[in-house]
């Protein structure tokens, strides 16, 4: 017989059992990683991506080939039919969703000087309005099961800015307020919104604008290192569990104290 910590252990790799996840922005870096936690605490995963289909395969494979329930499914955010399509696709081969993620985005690089009225717009529609697409066809089935979570990826540049972002500053900092507002309209079907937000995380995303600002950013950073995937992955899976059943409208700083509060 285990000890009692390995039976702890065992518990919370389970307590996700029966459970579906649709995951956005699944084929890599953080959706990747959470995918993969959610599956391994015992949820079936719907591995949802724009366009790297064959990668988001790989990370659903990974995940059956481990004696769990997943599926790859490919769809444009741009698109509010293809958003409905993806869950529908997901809820008929999984079953309806319980646990929303919303970590799909994209960050180009442009001063506001500079900034067109379709760089601005698709910004907000690829890292707010999309969410909100999602959230608004996951509510009916997490209503029905009076049993929901959704959450939200923002990211750290919402309070420090960032410069040649101010468009994904802004959406990201929508998520906020979204998310709030979420979490009056929801509780009272035992629905819970949260918002985790990551710091300098090692992703594709951060070593493509790594190259000489190491030092730079490492020194505000207190805990002097970057930030895993795997790390954020672990909050994500801890406001899915049912530990977090009382946590709603809160901010999951994992930004090793770059943002405090």
């Amino acid at each position: 017989m285990g000890s009692s910590n390995e039976r702890a252990v065992s518990s919370m790799n389970k307590g996700l059992e029966g459970r579906v996840a649709l995951v956005t922005g699944g084929s890599r870096g953080i959706g990747r990683a959470t995918c993969l936690t959610l599956a391994e605490r015992g949820a079936a995963v719907a591995v949802l991506c724009r366009s790297r289909l064959k990668e988001a395969t790989e990370v659903a494979g990974q995940i059956q080939a481990a004696g769990r329930r997943a599926v790859a499914i490919q769809a444009d955010v741009l698109d509010p039919q293809a958003i409905k399509r993806s869950v529908e696709d997901a809820v008929s081969r999984l079953g309806p969703v319980d646990i929303l993620v919303n970590n799909a985005g994209e960050m180009t690089d442009i001063a506001v000087a500079d900034m067109n009225d379709e760089d601005w717009e698709q910004s907000l529609a690829i890292n707010l309005t999309s969410c909100f697409r999602y959230v608004r066809e996951c509510i009916p089935h997490m209503k029905e099961q009076r049993w929901g979570r959704i959450i939200n990826l923002s990211s750290q540049v919402v309070y420090t800015g960032s410069n040649n972002h101010a468009h994904y500053s802004a959406a990201k900092a929508g998520l906020l307020g979204f998310t709030f507002s979420l979490t009056k309209e929801l509780g009272a079907y035992a629905i819970t919104a949260n918002v985790v937000m990551p710091g300098r995380i090692l992703t594709d995303l951060l070593v493509e604008r790594l190259a000489g600002r190491e030092k730079e950013w490492m020194s505000q950073t207190p805990l002097r290192r970057f930030g895993r995937p795997e790390e954020v992955a672990a909050a994500i899976a801890f406001l899915a569990s049912e530990d977090a059943s009382y946590i709603s409208g809160a901010v999951l700083n994992v930004t090793g104290g770059q943002v405090m509060g």
